[in-house]
């Protein structure tokens, strides 16, 4: 064993050299590759880790701490009704309304408390991909019938490989869910309506703190987005309220933690980003210094931001070279005009190289549909687009990295190869009709 780990340094150090010894700083095209990399990083940093990440380890927390283990299991797991767990993992999407990489903690959080694979995978995909922002924008840019072909499909994928996913891996799952039927029944504690109060208040905080401009400025959406952070402090109150009467919270650090977030509001009112982030520390430091659940909720948080941020930013980083970074619009070491050509028409191959590029490349949530509108402008077939649009929002390289490390190499492997060769043919279908 020892052995072998020196093996895996010396391969790793070896990587390291050729790469450095090889390294073409003096082409024109590296160095941007490079500035996209470094531009996709910092552009993610800046939009999704405070207003995304931050709220969604904290409801991962919740999950992990407040939901117990034979709720989950009653719902998710061996015990639960298979058509009732599929169908609510299927359209979780239209409530969270997350990108790829938000998902990703939720995902987590549910599948170490003994959700079956098959629902957690159907989570795991829905929640991204169903999307109901990026549904209506797909279908007021691209059309009705891709939007439609769209929101059909992505229910229909999250299902079917969720079910082929426990249906490849009976075996194990047999074996965990033998375990789980042996989790005995839980009675007393804080009832299921509150912890699930306190946990929507956190999801309603996440999906308003995170609304998108919609494409006309008129009509709800609209009005939504313009009074986004006046909904996001309602729910703001609400949470301040139930993190005193839901978990027991000491009701003078929670007013305490609300005088600074006010204190911020008033004195950066162009800023609500710093508010937001303010209230969080302050939860942070009120969850740390009081013990039992509360603390625990904080520890459980970190636990999944020490295991996903660090694989998230080493995947944005690597999608960024390779394929750019689509808020600068700028191009990775792999040129646009390669990737405009390869999607033209309804061939297998456009539709499997549409599936494949969606798989790898990094979309924030809406941003595949502005892409997509200029893809088909420069000769992408149909097809492909909805093949994109299915791959693209549910996976990334930088998602491929943290599933990888949650549930394993071959079931991750398996799971993207679902998702490429299910949007291909999707694709091929669409293509063929539209």
């Amino acid at each position: 064993m020892e052995k072998k780990k020196e093996f895996k340094i010396l391969a790793y150090l070896t990587a390291f050299f050729l790469f450095a010894y090889f390294m073409p700083v003096e082409r024109e095209g590296f160095m941007d590759a490079v500035y996209e990399a470094l531009y996709l990083v910092k552009w993610y940093a800046r939009e999704h880790v405070l207003l995304c990440l931050i709220p969604a380890f904290f409801i991962a927390g919740v999950i992990a701490v407040f939901i117990s283990q034979g709720a989950v299991i009653k719902y998710f797991g061996a015990k639960a009704t298979k058509w009732k767990s599929y169908l609510v993992a299927s359209v979780s999407g239209i409530v969270l309304a997350v990108c790829s990489c938000t998902i990703l903690p939720l995902f987590s959080g549910i599948h170490k408390r003994g959700a079956g694979l098959g629902p957690a995978i159907a989570f795991l995909y829905s929640g991204p991909a169903i999307n109901i922002l990026a549904i209506i924008l797909t279908a007021r840019v691209l059309g009705f019938e891709i939007g439609m072909a769209r929101i059909i499909g992505a229910v229909i994928f999250a299902i079917v490989i969720g079910l082929l996913m426990a249906l490849i891996f009976r075996k194990e799952e047999k074996a965990r869910a033998e375990e789980a039927l042996k989790f005995p029944e839980e009675h007393g504690g804080r009832p299921l309506w509150k912890t699930s109060l306190h946990f929507f208040i956190l999801v309603f905080i996440l999906i308003f703190a995170n609304w998108g401009h919609p494409e006309v400025a008129e009509g709800a959406w609209y009005w939504l987005w313009n009074n986004k952070w006046v909904i996001t402090s309602v729910f703001g109150v609400l949470f301040a309220f139930s993190l005193i009467y839901v978990i027991r919270l000491n009701r003078w650090y929670v007013m305490g933690s609300a005088v600074a977030v006010a204190l911020a509001t008033v004195f950066f009112p162009d800023t609500p980003v710093i508010p937001f982030t303010t209230g969080f520390v302050t939860l942070s430091i009120i969850t740390g210094i009081t013990p039992g659940e509360p603390r625990e909720w904080l520890l459980s948080t970190w636990e999944f931001t020490k295991q996903i941020v660090p694989l998230l930013f080493a995947g944005v980083l690597v999608a960024g070279f390779l394929l750019g970074s689509p808020e600068s619009n700028g191009q990775g070491i792999i040129p646009n005009e390669w990737v405009a050509a390869l999607v033209g028409g309804n061939s297998l191959f456009a539709n499997f190289f549409a599936s494949i590029f969606g798989a790898f490349m990094y979309f924030a949530t809406l941003t595949e549909v502005p892409i997509i509108q200029g893809l088909l402008g420069s000769g992408m077939g149909k097809g492909p687009a909805l093949a994109l649009l299915l791959a693209g929002p549910a996976i990334s390289l930088p998602n491929m990295l943290v599933i990888h490390s949650v549930i394993g190499t071959k079931k991750t492997t398996v799971f993207i190869l679902l998702v490429v060769v299910m949007a291909t043919f999707s694709g091929l279908v669409y293509g063929k009709f539209f």
